[in-house]
């Protein structure tokens, strides 16, 4: 059975991404991507070379950045992308960390 995705529904996701995701700018572009769609939160690099990121907003938008991570920009390759909801936060605006 499919998720059913509920525009209204406002959540806030940890994602995890893996793969060359690391010196090719996928911070910045996946703040971008981020922004375009009106979410918040941030994006850092971690430790063992993945891109951990949360953001929250409608899930609709959540569910099109989830997409845009599953790509990332054209420099990437991204091998795979887990995400999972947490509590939501409260954050405004989207920034990379660094």
């Amino acid at each position: 059975m499919a998720c059913e995705i509920k525009p209204w529904r406002f959540i806030r996701l940890a994602i995890h991404i893996h793969g060359k995701v690391q010196g090719v700018f996928y911070r910045r572009d996946a703040g971008r991507e981020a922004q375009h769609l009106g979410l918040n939160g941030f994006v850092r690099n971690e430790p063992d070379g993945s891109v951990y990121a949360e953001a929250e907003g409608p899930e609709n938008q959540l569910g099109s950045f989830i997409r845009w991570c599953r790509k990332g920009p054209p420099h990437a390759q991204v091998e795979s992308v887990e995400s999972h909801e947490i509590p939501v936060r409260g954050d405004e605006g989207f920034e990379a960390r660094y």
